[in-house]
């Protein structure tokens, strides 16, 4: 069985673009360019970047900006079929046969969908979002290439879920270990990056658009200043904004004491705290 490409009404690049800023999310032209191609042939996306630089967020954005619904599969380690496909509700199943000893308990009404059953059964209606991938082991990557290979999951004791046409399929990693070739050659690729300085601004202005733009432009260049710090996490999009959010909430002044005191918002770990007070003053000089 060949699965039939995404609609041809698929939209092009410059209309993605438009969509997603209309759903919160400010992309650039490769980025549409590639999710453009990837609804109109078929292909899953795979997205790879740094933790907190708009992967997972990309995914939200794009089930609003397509109308369509948005099916989570978290990974972690030792994920396994079960959770990623679908099971059987034996408790109906048993309930029914207490009824009725010929009731075919392996009917649809029995079946739980998971995650990528649930997607197929959808089609393209759905975006299916495929997170942190790099957390599942090789065995879940060669299952997740099978059920993706030609959108459609067999199950043994009623028959397959096929998808006609595919759910727009976005993977994620943060490169805490190697992904397989073999999912590699079935993805079309993007490396998401941090944003520079001009669009993380227009992130932040879509998001806070009370925050004058002397005190935003100064929050951007201190959180990307953050980033070349030696910190375990980073601060992501997500602080910026959060950081954003707090200053107009406290009626904030851009001074160290402030900083200091918001920290939380930006740094999560106790001991990339403790590097940040001592560093603090960097914030409030130049950087490029």
């Amino acid at each position: 069985m060949t699965t039939a490409p995404s609609s041809m009404a698929a939209p092009t690049a410059a209309e993605l673009l438009q969509r997603l800023r209309a759903a919160e999310y400010v992309g650039d032209a490769d980025l549409a360019e590639m999710t453009a191609l990837a609804l109109r042939l078929g292909r899953p996306l795979l997205l790879e970047g740094p933790a907190g630089s708009g992967k997972t967020s990309l995914a939200t954005a794009l089930a609003r900006a397509l109308k369509r619904e948005l099916v989570r599969l978290q990974c972690y380690e030792g994920i396994d079929a079960t959770s990623a496909l679908y099971e059987w509700n034996v408790a109906k199943q048993l309930t029914a046969l207490h009824r009725d000893k010929d009731t075919d308990v392996f009917d649809r009404a029995y079946l739980l969908e998971r995650p990528i059953v649930r997607a197929l059964s959808l089609g393209d209606a759905a975006v299916l979002l495929v997170d942190e991938i790099d957390r599942a082991d090789e065995a879940f990557e060669a299952l997740l290439l099978e059920a993706l290979a030609e959108y459609r999951v067999t199950i043994p004791e009623w028959g397959a879920v096929a998808a006609e046409r595919p759910p727009l399929v976005i993977l994620t990693s943060n490169r805490t270990r190697a992904l397989s070739d073999a999912l590699r050659r079935r993805c079309f690729y993007v490396w998401l990056d941090w944003p520079d300085a001009e669009r993380e601004w227009e992130v932040v202005r879509l998001h806070v658009p009370e925050l004058d733009e002397a005190s935003g432009r100064a929050l951007v260049t201190a959180v990307r200043r953050m980033r070349t710090w030696p910190l375990v996490k980073p601060p992501g999009l997500a602080e910026s904004v959060d950081w954003a959010r707090a200053f107009v909430t406290s009626h904030g002044e851009w001074t160290p004491d402030w900083a200091r005191r918001t920290l939380g918002c930006v740094i999560k770990d106790a001991a990339d705290q403790a590097w940040a007070r001592e560093h603090l003053a960097d914030l409030f000089g130049p950087f490029t």
